[in-house]
């Protein structure tokens, strides 16, 4: 529990929970109107926690993730936990992380067969209050452009890469919780991850690190 902040209201998180569940804004209130509706049934999926010190902030799941309602229960997900070098009974117990994307919902593909973004009703919607109802949060994984535009704000740079580039100056900022930038585990980011080594050389070893002291 992160000094100084009030511990998490269990039966608040519950009801929380509970609203996310039944939330249906993307599908009955679209931003656009009508044609801009989900085009299918809504299956919010998020793990919100009062004991896990560490957020993995992602972007919005895929659909074997909306088929499954388990986040990063993907070929994504494998690699961010190899990234994390945690296996899968640590990265789903709910005591160790929570995983809330910036989008709840399956967006959808695009004309080209890729993920929509994020839906653009959901963070407005539960965002501030999902991190309110959270207090011991100490380390946010941002994965992505979307989560990192939302949670560094200003510390965000012109660019994904730059972004992630600039991590240890958003790491070690006077931001609580802090923040540690990192792409998208995504098979299109392999080429990146190629073109970056000081990714896995020099970052990924410090993430480790951190984990280890907040898992421990």
């Amino acid at each position: 529990m992160v000094k100084g902040k009030a511990a998490p209201d269990e039966l608040a998180l519950d009801v929380l929970r509970k609203e996310i569940a039944a939330c249906r804004i993307c599908r009955d209130a679209a931003l656009g109107g009508a044609d801009a509706r989900l085009p299918h049934e809504p299956r919010p999926v998020a793990v919100i926690s009062s004991k896990a010190r560490i957020l993995i902030a992602g972007q919005a799941p895929g659909l074997k993730v909306h088929e499954t309602g388990l986040p990063f229960n993907d070929a994504s997900g494998d690699r961010l936990r190899d990234w994390l070098q945690v296996d899968r009974e640590t990265f789903y117990n709910p005591d160790c992380f929570a995983i809330v994307p910036m989008g709840f919902c399956f967006p959808g593909y695009d004309a080209k067969g890729s993920d929509l973004p994020p839906r653009r009703e959901c963070a407005p919607q539960w965002r501030g209050r999902v991190m309110s109802a959270m207090p011991q949060i100490e380390l946010i994984l941002a994965v992505g452009q979307y989560a990192q535009a939302w949670h560094m704000r200003t510390e965000r740079r012109k660019n994904m890469t730059e972004t992630v580039r600039a991590w240890r100056t958003t790491l070690s900022s006077t931001h609580r919780p802090s923040i540690l930038p990192l792409p998208h585990p995504s098979w299109r980011n392999t080429g990146w991850i190629k073109r970056n080594p000081w990714f896995g050389e020099e970052l990924l070893p410090v993430l480790r690190e951190w984990l280890g002291a907040l898992l421990s």
